[in-house]
């Protein structure tokens, strides 16, 4: 079977992108609503710097006209209605990572996470919440804490064709079983590479997470795990062992406001194991609802698990080295 590749035509035009998002995230438009912002400058802030352009309020589409490394002495805080858009260049963030805090309508897209220091330090941290955003074709690895890190109540985002890579705690959805208002966390993961990380891919709480398409491959302590009433909806996935087999883990937490404590709820279907891979074991719902990603949105891309699959995320995953799109007839999608 030939692969297709989700939105394969975004890249037509410079703010095709908007609204685009398959699954959770689907109504990010980051800046559509606003002018294109050019970032001059590598400087950590100043003048023509990225740092300057996401403080600013008012909506709008950032690219880039210069390549390199962009070393953050703090987080850079994004605000509402921005759109980071890495076409056309290379740029790498260090240092520090993104943080989205209480925003909404964020579209990060084609930039390299590497080399993350300090206590706490994520690539992309989104809390508290905060919604309605999408992270496309970013390769992320080596960061002193997560890659990515979503909770405190932030919702409604994909995570989609990401590269991640030369890590431990990849990405933790729901920090703490005393966060009880994370049961509002909706993400979708999608044509992902996990390439030799350790960990949590994602772990969960509470939340709920729709995985398809993804690409797994020698994890060191465990592919995904379900904790306190998370519910895991894995589909059509690769996931292929190393020297560890176990693919699915469940941990048993209590939640703040409940008497007797509980693991999560993963469904495999479709998924392919390989290397060993054990595949997802049967367990108790204890009365639990398992939802269906249909509940949510009507549609998605999605095909069979197979070589052909792996192969295409091999290529596709991560940051692309693709033209910046014109800006010329840009309607926005809706």
């Amino acid at each position: 079977m030939e692969t297709t590749l989700p939105y394969a035509d975004v890249d037509s035009r410079l703010r095709a992108m908007a609204g685009r998002a398959e699954g959770f995230g689907r109504f990010a438009v980051g800046g559509a609503h606003g002018p294109v912002h050019s970032v001059t400058s590598l400087a950590d802030d100043g003048p023509g710097s990225l740092r300057e352009a996401c403080r600013r309020k008012e909506p709008l589409w950032i690219v880039f006209e210069i390549s390199g490394t962009i070393h953050l002495s703090s987080y850079l805080n994004v605000s509402s209605h921005k759109t980071i858009d890495g076409r056309g260049q290379r740029i790498k963030l260090s240092g520090k990572g993104l943080r989205l805090k209480e925003c909404e309508n964020i579209i990060i897209c084609n930039l390299e996470f590497e080399g993350g220091r300090g206590h706490d330090v994520d690539g992309i941290q989104i809390k508290p919440n905060s919604k309605h955003i999408w992270i496309d074709r970013c390769s992320l690895r080596d960061y002193d804490d997560g890659l990515i890190d979503i909770t405190r109540q932030s919702t409604d985002i994909t995570v989609s064709r990401c590269y991640f890579a030369n890590h431990d705690k990849t990405m933790l959805i729901g920090a703490d079983p005393s966060h009880s208002g994370d049961r509002c966390i909706r993400v979708t993961i999608h044509h992902c590479f996990f390439d030799g990380t350790r960990q949590r891919h994602p772990r969960l709480r509470f939340g709920k997470v729709h995985l398809y398409n993804n690409y797994t491959r020698n994890w060191g302590v465990y592919a995904i795990c379900a904790s306190v009433e998370a519910q895991i909806y894995s589909q059509c996935n690769i996931y292929e062992a190393g020297q560890k087999k176990k693919a699915f883990e469940f941990y048993t937490e209590k939640a703040a406001d409940k008497e007797e404590a509980r693991s999560g709820l993963i469904i495999s279907e479709g998924d392919l194991l390989l290397n060993g891979a054990q595949p997802c074991p049967l367990r108790e719902a204890n009365g639990e609802r398992m939802f269906h990603p249909s509940e949510f949105y009507p549609i998605w891309t999605m095909e069979p698990a197979s070589d052909s699959l792996k192969h295409i995320l091999h290529i596709c995953s991560g940051w692309q080295s693709v033209p910046r799109p014109s800006e010329q007839g840009n309607a926005l999608v809706t």
